[in-house]
């Protein structure tokens, strides 16, 4: 049950991070939706700042960060 709370959640914290932060080269897609949330909780254990918030908004911020370097590095190859 566990893994289907996490995506769950990573969807959810996926859709926010992506209104939050729209952009046209962003990924796209129910997975890829997913997969960033789930990325961005991971990423957001790694910031102390946001280790104090809820799980849900935590894995808001971190998916925040992913998109933002996401950004930049498309910018990069563009």
């Amino acid at each position: 049950m566990g893994i289907i709370w996490t995506i769950i959640i990573g969807f959810i914290a996926g859709v926010v991070a992506k209104f939050i932060m729209p952009g046209s080269n962003e990924p796209q897609g129910f997975i890829l939706t997913t997969i960033l949330g789930i990325v961005g909780a991971v990423v957001a254990q790694y910031i102390p700042v946001v280790q104090n918030f809820g799980p849900i908004v935590s894995a808001i911020l971190g998916a925040i960060v992913v998109l933002f370097v996401w950004g930049i590095i498309s910018r990069k190859k563009a």
